[in-house]
């Protein structure tokens, strides 16, 4: 399965669209806040996709939850803005609630740096700024092994990141 994962679009919706007609295998949309409007533009565009969707500290008026579980693939995610969990700070808390929750991976953002990275058996992932710096991730889990893999656009100098 094929997932694809925005945060902190701040009024860009183009830059998603265009990530998502260059990974038009992408069956799920993973929006971690702060654009609500903007997904609304993405889903309009795209309907077919699955979206699971978390609200900002800047989407003031908006339904969308602070917090979304999902299992895919026999693998739970964990998806959240981060400032609830006070992400600029520490990764502390965000690690206690993903554990707390038996999360295999937590999707953040809020920080507007990308970044993935493993902890106690978790893969942690900001896929940065998709509305600052056209940053966005995209992660495969293999359904017959359950292997993770994450890619970061633009590529990062490290490569791809993968689990069992």
């Amino acid at each position: 399965m094929k997932i694809i994962a925005f945060s902190d679009s701040h009024g860009d919706h183009l830059s998603m669209l265009h990530a998502l007609r260059k990974h038009p295998k992408a069956e799920v949309v993973i929006f971690c806040g702060d654009g609500h409007n903007d997904i609304r533009e993405v889903q309009k565009a795209f309907p077919d996709k699955m979206y699971l969707t978390v609200k900002g500290n800047c989407d003031w008026c908006c339904e969308f939850a602070n917090v979304q579980t999902i299992t895919l693939c026999g693998k739970k995610l964990l998806i959240t803005h981060g400032h609830i969990q006070r992400v600029k700070e520490s990764m502390m808390q965000l690690t206690y609630f993903g554990n707390q929750e038996h999360a295999d991976i937590v999707v953040f953002g809020h920080t507007h740096q990308q970044v993935t990275f493993l902890e106690s058996k978790m893969i942690l992932l900001n896929p940065g700024s998709i509305g600052f710096n056209q940053q966005y991730s995209i992660i495969d889990i293999d359904e017959k092994t359950g292997k993770i893999t994450v890619n970061e656009f633009p590529h990062n100098k490290y490569g791809t990141f993968s689990v069992v």
